[in-house]
């Protein structure tokens, strides 16, 4: 049985072959993308067993979309199939001022999701169910969905990690932040990044991470990018620093950090040990095109932790 599970979207994603607008490729490389699918594949690699579930497509682009999935050895056993609603599509390109980011996502099979869309006995035995924030901003019947399915979890003895994971095109930030508190009795493990913090809450500090703390989550990680990563566990902050790399691509970046950091507690590692492995997966992540394509195993990332022993300390 997987020891992550963790439940969302994940769509079809069509990347130009070189940077440049939209407007003038010739051509579209078909990849997938999703916040959740990217941290169970990271996971996978990483020789943790791990569970995604979703709807998807009963159609090709559904079918890409699971093959690559279950290829990279994540169980979709609870993954459902519906004939009437599409996969979701976005599309990317990168231009002079970053990425940009097209969704297509109205009305996909994902986002009908509902309370009893996976059955929850699949939850028994599981060390983590991960869950984020763009599942329930994509319908009602989602926030619903994802409110559910922690509440089934915590019942079983599962821990909740939940990763803010905010987008701004999908709802806007009050929205997003009462959501949030809504689920903070539920979950566990907290996890946000200080731009996203600012944006819903205003801040990204000590007080900020004391305050969600108050709400019900025993343990806070505060994703900072190139400044590292902090910690709020049994009421004291710990701090890493981040890798020195050279970015490519940032997305993905933030579950990636998420995968080391639950990887880190399924492995036993403190909370020190833990943010270094979080840091070290997120900036072996922005290294390469593609929300999870270049992330390592842990032979190949514990050789590259190897030879960056000096930093991320």
């Amino acid at each position: 049985m997987p020891r992550v599970i963790t439940a969302g979207e994940t769509m079809l994603l069509g990347v130009p072959p070189s940077p440049g607008r939209l407007r003038h490729a010739n051509s579209l490389h078909l990849k997938i993308g999703g916040a959740e699918s990217n941290l169970a594949i990271a996971l996978s690699r990483l020789g943790i067993s791990a569970g995604w579930v979703s709807f998807l497509s009963d159609d090709e682009i559904g079918q890409l979309v699971l093959d690559r999935i279950r290829g990279e050895g994540v169980d979709t056993s609870q993954v459902s199939r519906l004939p009437d609603r599409p996969t979701g599509l976005y599309l990317r390109e990168i231009v002079a001022d970053g990425v940009r980011v097209y969704y297509y996502r109205a009305g996909s099979a994902a986002s009908i999701m509902a309370p009893g869309a996976f059955d929850a006995s699949y939850l028994e035995g599981a060390d983590f169910l991960h869950l984020t924030g763009i599942t329930p901003a994509l319908s009602e019947s989602c926030a619903d969905f994802v409110l559910w399915a922690a509440r089934e979890a915590g019942s079983r003895g599962v821990r909740v990690s939940f990763d803010v994971n905010y987008r701004s095109k999908l709802c806007p930030p009050e929205a997003a932040k009462s959501f949030a508190e809504e689920m903070m009795p539920d979950v566990d493990l907290l996890l946000v990044g200080d731009e996203e913090a600012r944006a819903i809450w205003g801040a990204d500090d000590e007080d900020l991470l004391r305050s969600l703390a108050s709400m019900g989550p025993g343990e806070i990680v505060l994703k900072r990018g190139k400044a590292g990563s902090a910690a709020l566990v049994d009421g004291r902050i710990v701090e890493k620093a981040s890798f020195e790399v050279d970015e490519v691509d940032p997305i993905g970046a933030g579950d990636a950090h998420a995968a080391g950091y639950l990887a880190g507690h399924l492995w036993g590692m403190d909370v020190g040990e833990r943010l270094r492995l979080a840091n070290a997966l997120g900036a072996y992540s922005v290294m390469t095109l593609g929300d999870y394509e270049g992330l390592p195993g842990w032979e190949e990332l514990n050789t590259w932790l190897d030879g960056e022993k000096e930093l991320g300390r």
